[in-house]
């Protein structure tokens, strides 16, 4: 009974009196007030006390709440803006997105848990940096590995590097459940297996990247797809990297088949190709031993972010109406 007081007083009151308000000071359009449905939904926290507050809290937000919704506040370019740069101060992490290269992403590919967790630990924090649960770890651990590598870094944006040939589907949901940000296909895999998966990874809000790994012609493969990936990766192997030619000649062509597709480039990565690489039109740079083998660990990656000269963002970042 006293919180039903609490709503059925001060908190209906504050409602009521904000929306006649509303329309007493032209907020709302009198002539619109007949086509109008105004639905406000309230949250009185258990522990509250204070009508006075009460009154004025929920007064305040549903004026405020009106007078955004007859301006068109916020527009949809507004939304598109800040979906990927805000972070809900209840969820307890970051969802991360890609949305200002370049990125440098650190492939880890030491199957042994205790020596990636010791990597883990060395590497700075950057918002440019992105790591990669390589295959040979994967193999070793399965995908439950990402968990592992959330306890050393839970904001971090993973990459679960699982090279899939078959069961697009299943294994995009695989890596959407052991919480990773982004399941790798081989673009050696059927086309229909790529669609699959790359279909299961925008269900479950993940990235679709295809590896093309050893394909000849990756152009040929991106233009089959009846939808595209989040990111195509140019990868030279690490058995072929003193025989084979990278593919960067490609980007170009491959960034005219989706304005929202990035281009990642990996093998023998060093940091004075860095600057060739996003030259080229890279927007995320591979690296895999020459960080995680080095023995300063932390200077190294440093050295590759300064190398991309891309400086932090949202430190000081508040939200505003404006």
């Amino acid at each position: 009974m006293p919180q039903a007081a609490q709503i059925f007083g001060p908190a209906q009151t504050a409602v009521a009196r904000a929306v006649a308000d509303s329309v007493q000071e032209g907020i709302i359009p009198e002539d619109q007030i007949e086509d109008l449905s105004i639905i406000v939904s309230v949250f009185i926290h258990p522990e509250a006390k204070d009508y006075n507050k009460i009154y004025r809290y929920n007064y305040g937000a549903t004026k405020l709440a009106i007078e955004r919704a007859m301006q068109g506040f916020p527009d949809a370019k507004t939304v598109m803006y800040e979906k990927d740069r805000t972070m809900h101060p209840v969820m307890g992490f970051k969802v991360v997105r890609l949305w200002n290269p370049p990125y440098l992403q650190v492939a880890i590919d030491i199957p042994d848990i205790n020596a990636v967790k010791s990597i883990l630990k060395q590497i700075p924090e950057s918002d440019h940096l992105i790591i990669e649960a390589g295959t040979p770890l994967i193999k070793r651990y399965g995908v439950d590995v990402v968990q592992a590598i959330r306890e050393v870094r839970p904001n971090a944006f993973i990459v679960a590097d699982l090279k899939t040939l078959d069961t697009g589907n299943l294994e995009a949901r695989m890596v959407a459940d052991a919480t990773a940000d982004a399941v790798v296909i081989s673009g050696l895999a059927p086309v229909s297996t790529i669609e699959k998966a790359i279909k299961e990874a925008k269900k479950t809000g993940i990235y679709a990247i295809i590896d093309m790994l050893n394909v000849e012609k990756p152009l040929s493969v991106l233009k089959a797809l009846a939808v595209k990936p989040d990111v195509v990766e140019l990868h030279r192997a690490i058995d072929n990297e003193g025989k084979a030619e990278h593919a960067w000649a490609d980007i170009p062509a491959m960034k005219k088949l989706s304005d929202r597709m990035l281009i990642a480039v990996a093998g023998g990565i060093r940091v004075e190709t860095v600057k060739d690489a996003l030259k080229a039109g890279a927007d995320i740079v591979v690296v895999g031993r020459a960080i995680t083998k080095a023995k300063d660990v932390r200077s190294m990656t440093e050295q590759f972010i300064e190398e991309m000269k891309q400086p932090e963002i949202d430190q000081y970042r508040v939200m505003t109406d404006f």
